[in-house]
């Protein structure tokens, strides 16, 4: 551990020297302010290739490709998203075409279509509109979703709502009058998983980043004064101490259930840099801005507890139902988590993402993990992210 942290001091010593200063904070952003842009591609980091190989079963080659494609992919979208207007489906990033795919409605007009062909994009006729699925979804939030529900969201490459129940949960009543609700509410189709859903804080078993009370999450990207992080892991004004147990500073917000983000203000000698640890086992990677990244892209997560693993974007405005209440929001990913790794950051490349909330499943056998997007988090408290 002190060999691990005297690595990821002497970089953010060189970070610091090199131009990147947190010596005052920047204006607040307005709350509907854009996302900030990526600022160029930048070298890629052996560890996230690393990582894709063993996650996503690609080769070195293969994994810069997917890369290369998917920056492209990120910057296609919103200009897809204006061409399409109404008639607007979702888009997803197709693996094996190597480009993103936009849904358009069957009334779409051919000058529309070919507009939104001209951005690069694929197109695919569909049934119901964006708008359409995201009501349907509206009305399902609304309802009072028992433990047997896991989750649900909207999946634009189906075109359809997406209820997703635990296996063995599936025959309870209550589970099938819940469906019964939701089918009422628009175009439903039904899933199954494995397991409930659970956050991923921890009791405190040391060498960890950041403790509050007795338990330990991780840290998720710096802002200008301080990191963001997942809300189940403190209340505002709960102390947070670092790894070795000296004061960092305060939740300075935080909120959990509907939402699961805070962000820590940073002090005592602390100071924030634009970097995801690798803890030991891969470099360190450098943050350079938050483009959210399409359905279907690939994404890398570093906890506390599991380091780095990767996976793909499954699906985007996802309602999370944990024992706790429901979370609202989230983007579900096929990436795995175990307790510790909540709060910690998930990252599309260099793009920053967002913050662990939990899952389901654990690295050994496999399961699926939530984050709230970081751009919401940015949005909510004025702050602005840490960039290489």
């Amino acid at each position: 551990m002190r060999h691990r942290r005297l690595k990821y001091l002497g970089l953010a010593v060189l970070l610091m020297a090199g131009g990147w200063t947190t010596g005052s904070v920047p204006p607040a952003a307005a709350k509907d302010s854009p996302a900030p842009a990526a600022t160029g591609a930048g070298p890629v980091s052996p560890g996230l290739l690393t990582a894709m190989r063993r996650d996503l079963g690609l080769s070195e080659r293969q994994a810069r490709e997917r890369l290369a494609a998917e920056r492209t992919a990120t910057a296609v979208e919103p200009q897809a998203r204006r061409a399409a207007g109404a008639s607007y489906g979702g888009a997803w990033f197709d693996a094996e075409e190597g480009r993103l795919t936009v849904a358009v409605t069957s009334d779409a007009s051919p000058a529309t279509v070919r507009a939104v062909r001209s951005t690069g994009a694929a197109v695919r006729t569909v049934e119901h509109s964006a708008r359409e699925l995201d009501t349907a979804k509206a009305r399902v939030d609304r309802l009072a979703a028992p433990r047997g529900v896991s989750s649900w969201h909207v999946d634009p490459e189906a075109n359809t709502l997406v209820v997703e129940v635990v296996r063995d949960k599936a025959t309870d009543n209550d589970v099938r009058r819940f469906l019964s609700r939701a089918r009422q509410a628009g175009p439903v189709s039904v899933e199954t998983v494995a397991a409930t859903p659970r956050t991923f804080a921890a009791g405190t078993v040391g060498g960890d980043p950041y403790y509050t009370g007795n338990a330990r999450c991780s840290i998720g990207f710096s802002v200008h004064g301080g990191f963001v992080t997942a809300g189940h892991c403190g209340r505002a004004g709960a102390g947070v101490s670092g790894w070795d147990r000296s004061p960092i500073g305060t939740f300075q917000g935080s909120s959990f259930p509907d939402n699961d983000y805070a962000w820590v203000n940073v002090g005592s000698g602390w100071w924030t840099v634009p970097v995801v640890l690798g803890w030991g086992t891969i470099p360190d990677q450098l943050v350079r801005g938050s483009a959210e990244a399409p359905v279907g892209s690939s994404i890398c997560r570093s906890g506390s507890t599991t380091h780095w693993h990767c996976g793909r974007v499954l699906a985007k405005n996802e309602t999370v139902n944990y024992s706790q209440g429901a979370v609202h929001q989230m983007t579900k990913t096929s990436v795995c988590a175990e307790p510790g790794d909540s709060g910690g950051s998930f990252l599309s490349g260099d793009q920053a993402q967002g913050v662990t909330s939990g899952g389901w499943g654990n690295c050994g056998s496999g399961g699926e993990t939530w984050f709230q997007p970081v751009n919401e988090i940015l949005n909510r408290y004025g702050l602005t992210l840490h960039t290489a």
